[in-house]
């Protein structure tokens, strides 16, 4: 299984329908939980019969309301799902993986799930999706080939719209051209590999932050809650949104690159949380998505067919000469590892990256 998104293009009419939809997903979720938490101590029903008696009052009750006519021009779809994920919302607490559901904002994101009633749909290759309940919608990237899906979620980032579905299918296998590769990441280069190929980071937060402390300042002196304020908080939404695109474009063409060429990878366990703990660097690290690149690795690889092995993350990389072993500390300023006693002289992240290649797990 795997899942597929695309944005959406759409003209003026149709992101007010969108936007309405994820209106009518946040009022009915909210419904739900508040009557669900008006609820506690009253009676002794679980969460999953209530909600069915929430659906119950809203189906024959709300909806009847002359001020809640405007529900019944939307797609029942969406309040369907909202109390669904709301359900889902209330499992993920009973069982300790979550905390209580929250009321929904609509600073937290628009969104909403559609589905058919039928079962899966078939979308065929092209430029256009039919949704179920909704309709026939352009996409900026058409869909290469024919698939077949029955759960669709519509969210918002920034100015565009995006769908997303999973397909019940698997990826072939393909043959990679090349063996194994030790691939060392760092903040000065994003990776290092030990074929000597180098990836810079586009560091696109970085060239955004003068813009974005610009909004930041101009919004804190404006009126808190106004028209003016909101359209300079779009503005930051829309700047993080853009952002957000750079660092994914690069991290998934990144992750196909080597899932698709490299039969074994190699990389460091990275505890990517003990190092956001270090201010100095945490910035540099949450802009490059180091957590992501692994998540995306991870899966590509699967995906594809590829072996990827996590070296131990207190193996020390860096501090061991590729040449002949011997071990020697270095300041984090020096970027050239140097052993006269064999000779070498290398790039640090490079003698780090052979070190990953040729390291092996302990008996």
């Amino acid at each position: 299984m795997f899942a597929v998104k695309r944005a959406l293009k759409l003209n003026n009419n149709q992101a007010t329908l969108m936007a309405k939809h994820a209106g009518f997903r946040r009022v009915v979720f909210n419904m739900g939980l508040s009557l669900r938490t008006q609820l506690y101590g009253q009676s002794n029903l679980s969460d999953s019969k209530v909600i069915s008696e929430v659906k119950k009052v809203l189906t024959n009750h709300v909806k009847k309301q002359p001020e809640f006519a405007w529900m019944n021009q939307l797609s029942s779809r969406v309040y369907q799902n909202a109390l669904i994920d709301l359900k889902e919302g209330f499992s993920r607490y009973r069982s300790g993986k979550a905390g209580h559901p929250k009321f929904a904002s609509r600073r937290d994101g628009q969104s909403f799930t559609v589905d058919s009633s039928n079962g899966k749909v078939l979308l065929p290759a092209g430029n256009t999706i039919k949704i179920p309940t909704l309709g026939t919608f352009r996409l900026h990237e058409a869909l290469p080939h024919g698939l077949a899906s029955q759960t669709f979620t519509i969210s918002k980032e920034g100015n565009y719209w995006f769908i997303s579905f999973c397909v019940d299918a698997e990826s072939l296998p393909v043959q990679q051209p090349e063996n194994s590769v030790g691939i060392d990441a760092g903040v000065k280069s994003f990776i290092t590999m030990s074929n000597e190929q180098v990836f810079d980071a586009l560091r696109p937060l970085k060239q955004a932050k003068t813009k974005l402390s610009s909004l930041l300042r101009k919004a804190s002196k404006q009126v808190k809650g106004s028209k003016n304020q909101r359209k300079t908080y779009n503005k930051i939404g829309r700047l993080h949104a853009g952002i957000a695109c750079i660092r994914k474009d690069l991290l998934h063409k990144l992750t196909t690159y080597l899932a698709k060429t490299f039969k074994s990878i190699k990389i460091e366990d990275l505890n990517v949380k003990g190092l956001l703990a270090n201010h100095k660097l945490a910035g540099a690290i949450s802009d490059l998505g180091f957590y992501e690149f692994r998540r995306q690795l991870e899966y590509k690889c699967k995906m594809y067919g590829a072996s990827l092995v996590l070296v131990d993350r207190w193996f020390p990389s860096s501090k061991i000469c590729s040449n002949c072993g011997h071990k020697q500390d270095l300041l984090l300023s020096i970027r050239t590892y140097d052993r006269p006693a064999c000779g070498m002289s290398i790039d640090r992240d490079l003698n780090a990256s052979l070190n990953i290649l040729n390291w092996e797990p302990s008996a």
